[in-house]
């Protein structure tokens, strides 16, 4: 006999039941002296393990130093191949997962998010560009204006003036002529745009038209922005046509090309063109030959055709011919912004689009102006026809158009 906690004698300190000590250890223990011993003695007897006791192996993960010094045993590890009927477990973290194919759903949402990051990025680079070029109108021209309202629901008139004002010296200026600064230079190109609540409308003026000028007298209506600069042509303008005008835009010919390019170009169709602006590319110009049908044009090419007063294939165009191409041009840049391609090139676009303007609107303005002429569709192209022309004291040709024909063309411009 052995007491708990003490370790069971082995069989060979016992004593054999054949002697009376084991018959007598027999009947203590309940058991006929007679019957044969039990069969995990036979077993140890036989193959020798007397000598050793059996012990049980557990599966368990090796114990790192911490455990081990805290003297915590080795606890055994639950089975990893599920029960019959139950839900296969979770998946440790550095076991390896099966790739499965993500639902329409997921890929769905996925796509929303890219779309909405890609425009809210396109929406901050051009708030940042517009505020760098806020200011850039001189406060003069600003006291001319008239407040508007909101171009998302009520229409605003806004004056378009194109202006050279290229840099006369140094790389991109190819050509003589070009003045930099905000006066010197008369405006190339004249524009009335009425836009906003579902309404765009345009009128350009040519700019040869004669009128009266503060300061200087009868003059073509150019001439106002070489004498007193942004702010003289605003009031004669408005003189002149009887309109208050809310806004004023001029287009920097420096950076136009570049905002076109960033769209990718613009597809327009033309008559066949032949064009050679200040001699030419051969004389430090610019050359564009196009012939008739649809073309897409980079930026440098659409400069070329807005200024386009003399085309040699076809004689019979003017001055006039060229204020409706330029409208057409600005039909050609909507509908490129509106286009597939154009929304991989946002961003770019939203950065230069301000870049090429001078402005009083600032960005949020100059936003609700965009998204106000996507709204009012492609406006028809009108230009203001004139009914004659007159030698000027200098001794140049002017347009004369009669008041009748301006109040009629300001009244469409207006109510349609």
């Amino acid at each position: 006999m052995y007491r708990a906690g003490d370790e069971e004698p082995l069989r060979s300190d016992r004593p054999d039941a054949k002697t009376p000590a084991g018959r007598d250890r027999q009947r203590q223990a309940g058991r006929p002296a007679d019957e044969p011993a039990p069969r995990r003695d036979r077993q140890r007897r036989s193959t020798g393990q007397d000598a050793e006791r059996p012990y049980r192996v557990y599966n368990a993960r090796p114990r790192g130093l911490r455990a081990r010094l805290r003297g915590e045993e080795d606890a055994e590890l639950p089975d990893p191949r599920p029960e019959p009927g139950r839900r296969r477990r979770e998946h440790l973290p550095w076991e390896r997962r099966r790739w499965t194919r993500p639902s329409w759903r997921r890929v769905l949402a996925y796509l929303g998010i890219a779309v909405v990051a890609w425009v809210f990025i396109s929406f901050v680079l051009f708030m940042v560009s517009a505020q760098e070029q806020a200011g850039s109108i001189p406060a003069a021209a600003e006291s001319e204006l008239t407040p508007g309202g909101n171009m998302l629901t009520s229409a605003d008139t806004i004056l378009i003036l194109g202006l050279d004002n290229r840099p006369t010296t140094g790389p991109g200026s190819k050509e003589p002529g070009s003045n930099y600064s905000e006066t010197g230079a008369n405006s190339d190109s004249i524009m009335l745009w009425r836009v906003g609540g579902g309404v765009s409308r345009r009128l350009s003026i040519p700019r040869d038209t004669a009128t009266d000028i503060q300061g200087l007298g009868v003059a073509k209506i150019n001439a106002a922005f070489s004498f007193g600069g942004a702010a003289l042509a605003i009031k004669t303008i408005e003189q002149f046509t009887g309109l208050k005008i809310n806004h004023v835009i001029i287009v920097d010919l420096a950076n136009f090309p570049k905002f076109i390019n960033a769209l990718g170009g613009i597809t327009l169709k033309t008559d066949k063109v032949c064009s050679q602006i200040s001699g030419g590319a051969a004389k430090g110009g610019f050359t564009l030959n196009l012939s008739a049908g649809t073309h897409t044009l980079n930026g440098e090419q659409a400069l070329i055709l807005a200024r386009t007063r003399e085309n040699s294939c076809n004689p019979a165009e003017n001055d006039l011919t060229r204020e409706k191409r330029q409208q057409q041009i600005l039909n050609a840049i909507k509908s490129q912004l509106l286009s597939p391609s154009t929304f991989f090139r946002l961003p770019w676009a939203s950065w230069a689009a301000p870049q090429a303007l001078q402005t009083d609107m600032g960005g949020f303005t100059l936003m609700s102006l965009f998204i106000a002429s996507e709204l009012g569709g492609s406006a028809p192209v009108d230009v203001l026809q004139p009914s004659g022309s007159e030698v000027l004291a200098d001794g140049g040709d002017a347009l004369t158009i009669a008041p009748s024909t301006v109040s009629a063309a300001v009244r469409k411009l207006v109510s349609g």
